[in-house]
């Protein structure tokens, strides 16, 4: 597996990270190379303006960062179309439990934004048009997700299969 470098910085207040870096290790590992090799590096920070933004690529399309968040949050308003609470672990209307955080944040973000390190175009000059964008970002994280889960993991940690795999 190729050297990635994480970074962690401190999560201010009562904020906190919810991913480690051997959350995406694992992850990146039942992933085939070429869908993460252009992956330079993983940054846990906490800019992620209250609950606004769980995650980013930056500008140079080669790092992802995952933001820090509250203790008790809901991540209902951030579910894609067809998307249901129930598949990552929580309840419609209540706070989301850790572990259903957790998955979200892994098997749905941070997917997402590894989707968006996929090359579209290879002829354009444009990082604009060369990279996918929103829509085929989530649908790289949906075909992943259902894939990673559609059979089961074995590890101790649960957050690496589906809820009702767990």
């Amino acid at each position: 597996m190729r050297k990635i470098k994480f970074t962690n910085k401190t999560a201010y207040c009562d904020r906190r990270h919810y991913l480690t870096e051997e959350d995406v290790l694992v992850l990146l590992s039942r992933l085939p190379e070429e869908t993460w090799w252009r992956l330079r590096a993983v940054h846990f920070n906490d800019r992620g303006f209250g609950v606004r933004t769980l995650g980013y690529v930056t500008p140079s399309e080669r790092e992802i960062a995952i933001c820090a968040l509250p203790p008790r949050v809901s991540l209902t308003r951030f579910l894609a179309e067809g998307q249901t609470c129930e598949e990552f672990g929580a309840k419609r209307g209540a706070q989301w439990p850790h572990l259903a955080v957790r998955r979200f944040l892994l098997y749905d973000v941070f997917l997402h934004e590894l989707g968006h390190m996929q090359i579209i175009n290879e002829r354009t000059r444009s990082d604009r048009l060369k990279f996918a964008r929103e829509k085929y970002a989530q649908e790289f994280a949906d075909k992943w997700r259902r894939q990673l889960w559609s059979k089961h993991f074995d590890h101790p940690d649960p957050v690496h299969n589906a809820p009702n795999d767990a």
